[in-house]
């Protein structure tokens, strides 16, 4: 799988597609085959794009993929059709 820089995800997408598939950390942690510890720390990144090791990262996009979510970029289109969470550009933090 190769990872889009404009796919690239934030702390808070992450947290919120754990909570969308109402599982918790150890959960995807177990999922994606990371360590809980590797999980909490992609999750407190709130400055923008989750930083750390790339392979880690495309670890938890694939299993968050595989169990149904779709992560949407600034300005992108869903095209699925399914339900989504969007933060508006203007919202506050």
């Amino acid at each position: 799988m190769k990872l889009d820089p404009k796919r690239l995800i934030s702390g808070a997408q992450l947290r919120a597609s754990r909570r969308l598939l109402s599982i918790d950390q150890n959960r995807l942690a177990d999922l994606c085959g990371l360590s809980l510890a590797t999980i909490h720390h992609m999750e407190a990144s709130d400055g923008g794009v989750i930083h750390g090791n790339i392979d880690s990262l495309m670890k938890v996009v694939a299993a968050l993929d595989a169990a149904g979510v779709e992560f949407i970029s600034e300005n992108e289109i869903s095209n699925s059709g399914g339900r989504g969470v969007r933060l508006k550009v203007s919202a506050p933090r």
